[in-house]
C-alpha cells in the first residue's frame, strides 16, 4: 500500500498564544500569522497511511524536522516527505525547534514505536501538561532515550519531573528554563527513579 501526501494548504496546527513567551516567538508566531489553522487529529489519516507518516505530516506542518529509522538525513520538507508501502519510513527522532506544536495535536504520537531522541527547542506551546502527556504515552515511555528542552519558557519543575516515566531515558539537557525553580531537587528525583540517567544542566 502505498500513499500520498495531502496538499501542505490543509495543515492541521492551531495555535493560542503562550504566556510570557515573546522573546521565543519567533518562526512560531509567524507562522501563525501566514497559516492560521486548525489542529484537528486525523484519526482516519492515521489508520490510512500509519502512524509514523501521520505523525510526520502533522510534525512538519508545525515546523519540525523528523529523522527516519535508517536514514542519517533530517526531513523538513512537508512535500518532500518520501512516499513508500505502509510502515516502511518510521520516526527514530524529532527536533521540535521553533515549532508550533502543541498538546492539541500529541494523539498523533501514541502510536510511534521507535522514537529514540526528542528535541524541544524555543516551543511557546510546549507546556507542563505536554511534557506529561508525551511521558504517559506507553511506546515512548519504552522507546525514548535521547530528551532536550530548551528554551521553553511555560515549563515548569512539575514538567520535568514527568521524564520518570519514560523508563529508558539515558540523556536529558536542560537549558534556558526560567520555570524550573528548584533544579536540584527536580534532577535528584530523576536520578531517583531513572538511576542509569545522565542530566545535563545550563540552568541558573
Amino acid at each position: 500500500m502505498s500513499y500520498e501526501t495531502p496538499q501542505s494548504g490543509s495543515a492541521d496546527c492551531f495555535l493560542s498564544v503562550g504566556r510570557g513567551q515573546k522573546r521565543v516567538l519567533g518562526l512560531a508566531q509567524r507562522r501563525v500569522q501566514q497559516t492560521q489553522i486548525h489542529i484537528i487529529v486525523d484519526y482516519e489519516r492515521i489508520k490510512a497511511v500509519g502512524p509514523d507518516r501521520a505523525a510526520a505530516e502533522w510534525l512538519l506542518r508545525c515546523g519540525a524536522k523528523v529523522r527516519f529509522r535508517g536514514f542519517d538525513r533530517w526531513q523538513h520538507d512537508y512535500n518532500g516527505l518520501p512516499t513508500g508501502p505502509l510502515g516502511r519510513y518510521q520516526i527514530e527522532a524529532i527536533d521540535a525547534t521553533e515549532s508550533c506544536i502543541m498538546y492539541r495535536g500529541f494523539d498523533y504520537l501514541d502510536g510511534l514505536e521507535h522514537v529514540e531522541e526528542i528535541k524541544l527547542n524555543k516551543c511557546i506551546y510546549i507546556e507542563d501538561a505536554c511534557l506529561e502527556r508525551l511521558s504517559q504515552t506507553e511506546n515512548l515511555q519504552a522507546s525514548v532515550r535521547k530528551m532536550s528542552v530548551i528554551s521553553c519558557g511555560n515549563v515548569t519543575d512539575k514538567g520535568i519531573i514527568a521524564f520518570h516515566h519514560l523508563r529508558n531515558l539515558e540523556y536529558l539537557f536542560l537549558s534556558d528554563l526560567p520555570g524550573i525553580k528548584d533544579k536540584d531537587k527536580t534532577t535528584d528525583r530523576l536520578q531517583t527513579a531513572l538511576p542509569k540517567l545522565t542530566i545535563e544542566l545550563d540552568l541558573p
